[in-house]
């Protein structure tokens, strides 16, 4: 299957320039292709992996991405769909932030068939007047503010800084066109008009024939019409220290019914096949999640290995048995993070006292008393029913925390000082 009818068949394309054409072109030979990120942050979250997925499937069919990781446009920011302007980054943020985004990109691409330019070596060649006179010319205002990125902000107001962003990216196919054979580019929906205007500046200085191409992503919404990839606590990090691998996990197994498929298709490498006999079990089988379980997995595996995995769902087992007693101390603390804890000292104590005093887990020695009794209290995945059993927090997990359920469900995380 061409690469433009798997897209097609997946729902991942919104707009492209000249479709038959770039489908003979893929078909004819392998193209260069690209996307840009601008270091704004310290890591990427999943709405990045949509445009970022495109590239990879590319590359599997033996096309060469490229990613362009804008030190240069990520020093004066883009045109954000809010109405206010972006916070300047010191150029030593930008140079961080570079550094581990480029890691992240590493992971995910390898380093075969794959390349990552920084278009800081090229934009902070032109002198001011080098760029009014080469570039600045050929660009008319009108044109610009027509785009949609840019209308949206004149009602508020625009600094020229982020006027010329346009520009910039411009400059960045064309460069691109030239040095690295790259002919097509891809991003989100609203960035149609950056990219047909950097095809617009190819073909200017080209020609009219050049093979240039944009294709968009269409907006990811959920089945209720919010937006794909936030959750309660924000951002879906790639970062295994803002979002633990086992919270990745757990935001795909937990996605709705009436989106799973959907993101089968865009998340995920299995074939047409593959995803139409998950469809069936989706239909047929809702309850078994069979779906839902391998979108996570996935995903999982392709930005956090096979490992991470293993130990989701090696803690996502545990939490559901309640036998917690072989998780790792770092599966606690990735299981754990979000779910209610308390600091506690290394000393030895009654339970009942523990319970009350220490952790305030129980509201009074009394309900502490009944709790116990009824066997609705487990310290570390082991029911205590005595009344006089001693709570010793450096018996578990090296020393480090104890983990208490009361009733069925509910947990809480005692770390030791």
């Amino acid at each position: 299957m061409n690469i433009i009818d798997e897209l097609r068949w997946r729902g991942a394309i919104n707009q492209t320039t000249d479709e038959e054409d770039l489908r003979k072109l893929t078909d004819e030979k392998k193209i260069g292709l690209y996307c840009g990120v601008d270091p704004t942050g310290d890591s990427l979250h999943i709405g990045h992996l949509i445009p970022f997925m495109m590239l990879k499937r590319f590359q599997l069919k033996g096309h060469h991405p490229v990613i362009v990781i804008g030190g240069g446009t990520g020093a004066i920011g883009d045109p954000s769909g809010k109405n206010s302007e972006r916070k300047l980054q010191t150029m030593d943020q930008v140079q961080h932030n570079k550094e581990v985004l480029t890691s992240q990109m590493e992971h995910l691409f390898g380093t075969d068939n794959f390349t990552i330019v920084d278009n800081y070596d090229w934009l902070s060649q032109f002198s001011l007047l080098d760029f009014l006179r080469d570039y600045g010319k050929l660009f008319n205002v009108n044109t610009m503010l027509n785009k949609e990125v840019v209308a949206k902000r004149l009602e508020v107001g625009i600094s020229f800084t982020e006027f010329t962003y346009q520009i910039l990216q411009s400059v960045d196919f064309l460069h691109l066109f030239q040095h690295e054979n790259v002919q097509l580019q891809i991003g989100g929906a609203d960035q149609w008009g950056n990219i047909t205007a950097g095809i617009d500046l190819i073909h200017k200085i080209e020609g009219a024939d050049a093979r240039a191409h944009a294709l968009t992503i269409p907006l990811m919404l959920k089945a209720d019409g919010t937006k794909f990839g936030k959750t309660a606590g924000g951002a879906v990090w790639l970062d295994p220290e803002k979002t633990t691998p086992y919270e990745f996990y757990q935001f795909w197994i937990n996605q709705d019914d009436r989106d799973v498929i959907k993101y089968l298709k865009y998340f995920t490498f299995l074939n047409q096949n593959e995803i139409e006999s998950l469809a069936h079990d989706v239909e047929t089988e809702p309850e078994k999640r069979q779906a839902q379980k391998r979108l996570a997995e996935e995903v999982t595996e392709f930005v956090h290995g096979k490992k991470a995995v293993e130990e989701a769902q090696h803690i996502t087992a545990a939490l559901f048995s309640g036998n917690v007693a072989d998780l790792t101390t770092d599966e606690i603390e990735q299981g754990f993070k979000n779910m209610p804890s308390v600091e506690v000292t290394n000393e030895k104590k009654n339970i009942i006292l523990w319970l009350v005093d220490d952790t305030k887990i129980e509201s009074s020695r009394r309900q502490a008393r009944e709790d116990v009794s009824n066997g609705a209290i487990r310290i570390n995945g082991e029911k205590v029913t005595d009344l006089d059993a001693e709570i010793d927090p450096n018996g578990h997990f090296d020393g480090k925390f104890v983990i208490v359920r009361r009733g069925k469900k509910k947990y809480f995380l005692a770390k030791v000082q």
